[in-house]
């Protein structure tokens, strides 16, 4: 799920929140970091269960409107039980693995703000997707699928009021939420209607380097930071280090870090992985500014043989 920029990311908030809590403690900072990629593990797991929820509330309405002595005519379907036996939405209902994560990790979120169930739902059942859906009697799995993408992509995942809630809850989620998003969509594509029940809990991270990755990553900048440091200084004579933003200096220092203490990944990753983060996270013209300082480090470290790279490298 994560991928190596998603985890440089993750440093980068881990060390800016150092700073501005002005709390030294690497102890700290490295649980912020782990609980901070934990989370987004978190995040697509209440994806998941308020599509369990949805369906049940769902299932709920259709058992009231049974007892009702008037039928809404507005509401007639060939098929009304069309939805509530949607074969992925079933698929996530019905996992006994899902359900035990869920309950280990006492996610109740959509339990306990039924709210927000309530105001999904009523979007879904008014959307002209589940209207056209809801038309036909027949479907198959394919059809299903492309049910619950669509109420994804649509309703679900540009709720407002949903994205208020995640934002409220975690302040990393804000960050989290397009990659998991993204995930989601591409999990759900893939699904079959055979597959194992683990295929909901998919792994994390690839592999445990991963992990090591993130927390070495962290613990050598912050502990090289006034070398780090200085290695800026050298090629900005112009600049005060207090006229440099924050977080341009947050990736500049993780940038050489990487440069120099990991011999794996090629320089070309490093540099290109860094300004596509300054982009999107800092100033408009950070990345030309970091890519000017990077270039010129990275010549200077060529030809002093400090760039001691070996391996392919992972992004």
């Amino acid at each position: 799920m994560l991928t190596r920029r998603h985890i440089r990311v993750k440093v980068m908030q881990s060390i800016y929140a150092l700073i501005q809590s002005k709390d030294d403690s690497l102890q700290k900072q490295e649980k912020f970091l782990k609980a901070s990629i934990e989370n987004t593990y978190t995040l697509y797991l209440l994806w998941l269960s308020l599509f369990v929820e949805i369906q049940k509330r769902a299932a709920d309405q259709i058992s009231l409107a049974a007892n009702k002595y008037i039928t809404d005519k507005k509401q007639e379907f060939p098929n009304p039980n069309k939805f509530i036996q949607n074969r992925l939405l079933l698929q996530m209902v019905d996992n006994t693995k899902l359900t035990e994560e869920l309950n280990h990790r006492k996610l109740d979120n959509w339990y306990l703000n039924e709210e927000y169930v309530k105001l999904i739902y009523k979007e879904i059942i008014e959307s002209e997707a589940y209207q056209e859906y809801m038309s036909k009697p027949e479907s198959d799995y394919a059809s299903d699928k492309e049910l619950v993408m669509t109420l994804f992509k649509t309703i679900i995942a540009p709720n407002e009021k949903i994205y208020d809630y995640f934002e409220d809850d975690k302040l990393t989620w804000v960050d989290d939420i397009p990659i998991v998003n993204t995930f989601v969509l591409k999990h759900l594509k893939k699904a079959k209607q055979v597959h194992p029940e683990s295929y909901f809990l998919p792994t994390l991270m690839k592999d445990d380097d991963d992990m090591q990755y993130a927390l070495q990553l962290l613990s050598r900048t912050l502990l090289k930071n006034e070398a780090l440091e200085k290695e800026i200084e050298g090629k900005t004579p112009n600049w005060d280090k207090d006229r440099i933003a924050e977080i341009d200096s947050i990736l500049l220092k993780m940038a050489i870090c990487e440069l120099l203490h990991f011999p794996s990944i090629p320089e070309r990753v490093t540099i290109n992985e860094y300004l596509e983060i300054a982009k999107e996270y800092s100033t408009p013209k950070s990345s030309i500014f970091i890519n000017g300082i990077l270039d010129k480090l990275t010549k200077e470290y060529k030809a002093e043989g400090k760039l001691n790279k070996m391996g392919r490298g992972l992004l």
